[in-house]
Parts: structure tokens; C-alpha cells; sequence
């Protein structure tokens, strides 16, 4: 018998348009939910996978498509970055915040989600959505893998921020500085934001992904760990 179903589904946004996402849940019982953000390079494979890892550990996860609007169903290679930068340039806080909430609202209506305990998780451009989400909408967590652009584009939203957070950095990656790391850290510090920060001396951008040239094993596995005891605490 399987333990865990998981496949597309579609939603209507805010914004009159229509958004998939790729939904994993344990078959039975009511479980904490999870939006699961992606990286650039769409709702692939990669991410698919771990929407179905973080329901294997007991969530209903879901992961939708922030391209919907400009590249619906498209899906990236890692190597071509400049194709996807048109379409991560057109997922503003405004839009995202429309996918984010498309996506809450979903969870909240389904009667095998513990509507007390939705958090969310993102990886690279994901990891900035994910710090988004936690400053529009009621979570319990947010975690952030490697979220580049947050400092200081977004520090105004540091007061909003509902839940506590956890950052995961690479230090060889060059893509987000650390004069950048230090500004969130201090303006987390200077709103009195509870979160963890975590910073990996031998990884670099997109430690985590198994798909990409800097995958980093040690610095994944430690991190999955802390992840999931986060988003259980």
C-alpha cells in the first residue's frame, strides 16, 4: 500500500490567473503543511522530489508554479541561467504574494491539513519568497536556502514577519555577500525577529540540490535535519 500521494493541481489566484502546483501528502491522517518555493529554474524535478521528501517525513506539501504567469509548465536546465532570468525578474512580492496566498488558502480548506501548523520552505530565489511568505501570511516557520535578494530590498518586511525563521547560507557563495547576510542579521536583531542562521564554511550556492555542480552531501544532510526539526518544533 503506499504511503503517500502526490500529483498536480490547479488553483485560482487573485489576480484572475490560474496556477499549478505540485501537491504530496501522507494518504491518511491530518499533517502540518508546508508550501515548498522553488528555485529559478521552475517546479522540476529537483523540486518535486522534495515536496514528495517533506511528505514522506508526515507534510502535506505543496509547491506552486511562480511562473504560471509567464513560463507555465516550463522547466529550466541549471546550466542556462539567462533563460530564466526574464521570468524570475516577473515574480514580484505583489504577484508572489498572490501565489502565496492561492496556495494558503488551498491548504486551509483541506481537511487533512492541521490548519494550526503551516510553515514554508525555499531554495535560492524560493528561499526569498519563502521570507516573503512569512511576512504575508499567519505561519508557524519559514526556512530560507541561500535567499538572495532579501537584504536590503526587502527589510522593510521584517517587522511583518509571523514566524520564526531559519537561514541556511553557503560562505563560498559569491551570489549573496556577506555585508548582505549581516544587514538581515542585524535588522532581524533590531525588530527583535526570532530566527536561526546557519552558515556552512565549505558549501556554496545551491548546497542543496542534487542536480546542480555545487551540490554539497555533508552540508544537505545536516541541513535536512535541522529543517525538519525546526518545522516539528
Amino acid at each position: 500500500m503506499p504511503t503517500m500521494v502526490s500529483g498536480w493541481m490547479e488553483t485560482a489566484v487573485g489576480d484572475g490567473t490560474h496556477m499549478r502546483s505540485w501537491v504530496a501528502r501522507p494518504v491518511s491522517g491530518k499533517h502540518p503543511a508546508l508550501i515548498v518555493l522553488q528555485e529559478a529554474f521552475g517546479v522540476n524535478g529537483h523540486i518535486r522530489a522534495v515536496t514528495e521528501l517533506f511528505a514522506s517525513e508526515g507534510f502535506c506539501a505543496i509547491a506552486p508554479e511562480l511562473y504560471h504567469r509567464t513560463a507555465p509548465g516550463q522547466e529550466f536546465p541549471y546550466e542556462n541561467f539567462e533563460a530564466v532570468r526574464p521570468h524570475m525578474q516577473a515574480v514580484t512580492p505583489d504577484n508572489a504574494g498572490l501565489d502565496l496566498q492561492a496556495a494558503y488558502d488551498w491548504l486551509k480548506a483541506q481537511t487533512f491539513v492541521d490548519r494550526s501548523h503551516v510553515s514554508s520552505v525555499g531554495f535560492c530565489m524560493g528561499g526569498r519568497i519563502s521570507f516573503i511568505a512569512n511576512s504575508a501570511l499567519p505561519l508557524k516557520r519559514a526556512v530560507s536556502f541561500y535567499g538572495g535578494g532579501i537584504a536590503p530590498a526587502l527589510l522593510d518586511r521584517v517587522p511583518a514577519l509571523r514566524g520564526s525563521m531559519l537561514f541556511f547560507w553557503g560562505e563560498l557563495d559569491k551570489k549573496i555577500p556577506k555585508d548582505q547576510r549581516d544587514e538581515l542579521t542585524a535588522a532581524m536583531l533590531r525588530h527583535n525577529k526570532e530566527y536561526t542562521n546557519v552558515e556552512f564554511s565549505y558549501a556554496d550556492h545551491g548546497f542543496f540540490c542534487d542536480e546542480r555542480p555545487s551540490y554539497e552531501p555533508r552540508a544537505s544532510r545536516m541541513a535536512l535535519r535541522m529543517t525538519l526539526d525546526f518545522l516539528r518544533s
